[in-house]
């Protein structure tokens, strides 16, 4: 017969026993689960679907080291090219939703649906705004021979001579091609494109004389302004150039809703979680104030925007809309 202390030992190990078990099963359940990790746990892909060396390629640099700083994780650019920036952007847009792989987008991202016969992926439903970086406007350069000093001389010019005038750009398709049909449009005016492979030889063949005229975005433009090479017309923003102020804009010659910008922006993946997407754009828009931050895009006559996802999308949209017909007119078509 057990003892009244044999019987209490007995009932504490019956007790052991079942907490025991009931803790192996509870683990047994949960095996392999893991707490949610903060975002971001690991290095963030930043995608620039251009080559090193561009404007989308400094500013992506410039972005990336901004955010590592704040996130504690490495941001990694990542050259993706091709296509007019359809390679690379194709990757965001069919890369895992998870924030790890983002895309420094461009006026390109809204053109391309318009130009190319066949889209590898659709911008607007594909992927996801998340903040707008900066925006420099373009500008309108004249070699520094052509008779005329403003814009209301060069359209004087044209109507006297149809087609006589000619303007290059980096490719058909391009912001400084449609710029220029844009210009056409607006003006009433006959001028013949010139396409190249780059923007880089059609400024040289503006100094020299070998084409008259060309739209450019003011990063590379203002070195040669500056020196005399080219003459500048005319800026294609909102307002006058804090670089250029005492160039007009051609709203103030005339043509009020003649604005064509170069813009940064990052997007990702368009099912990315609301709340790593407001992560990011907070980090983005802060990121802005940097000295860093402001002395580069200060230095490329950039003006910062930040703002929310959703004015980033509103805005995106606005762009897709208004350049359909303007690519349309122009007949660029990639197949």
């Amino acid at each position: 017969m057990k003892t009244n202390s044999t019987a209490v030992l007995d009932r504490r190990r019956i007790a052991l026993v079942s907490c025991a078990a009931g803790l192996l099963a509870w683990c047994s359940m949960y095996a392999g689960e893991t707490p949610a990790q903060a975002y971001p746990s690991k290095p963030i892909r930043l995608i620039v679907p251009y080559a090193p060396g561009g404007g989308v390629d400094i500013i992506a640099r410039t972005t990336a080291q901004e955010l590592t700083k704040r996130m504690g994780q490495q941001i990694i650019v990542d050259n993706r090219t091709g296509a007019g920036g359809n390679v690379g952007s194709e990757i965001v847009a069919k890369s895992p939703p998870d924030g790890y792989t983002l895309l420094m987008a461009s006026p390109a991202n809204t053109i391309n649906p318009s130009l190319y016969a066949k889209m590898p992926y659709e911008p607007m439903r594909d992927l996801a705004a998340v903040a707008l970086i900066a925006s420099v406007p373009a500008v309108l350069l004249a070699n520094p021979s052509l008779p005329v000093q403003s814009v209301k001389q060069l359209v004087a010019l044209a109507k006297a001579k149809p087609g006589a005038l000619t303007y290059g750009s980096g490719g058909s398709g391009t912001t400084e091609h449609l710029a220029g049909e844009m210009f056409k449009s607006f003006a009433g005016i006959d001028m013949l494109h010139v396409s190249y492979k780059g923007g880089a030889q059609v400024i040289i063949d503006v100094i020299s004389g070998q084409i008259a005229l060309m739209f450019v975005n003011q990063v590379f433009a203002l070195p040669h302004i500056q020196s005399g090479k080219v003459k500048a017309l005319a800026v294609a923003g909102s307002a006058r150039s804090p670089s250029l102020p005492n160039v007009p804009t051609f709203v103030e010659s005339g043509f009020k809703d003649f604005v064509v910008s170069v813009w940064w922006g990052v997007m990702g993946p368009a099912a990315m979680p609301k709340e790593i997407v407001n992560q990011l754009n907070r980090e983005l828009v802060a990121s802005l104030s940097s000295p860093d931050m402001q002395q580069r895009l200060k230095s490329m006559s950039a003006q910062p925007i930040g703002g929310s996802p959703e004015q980033f999308a509103a805005f995106f949209a606005a762009e897709t809309k208004r350049w359909a017909p303007i690519v349309k007119a122009s007949g660029a078509r990639v197949e």
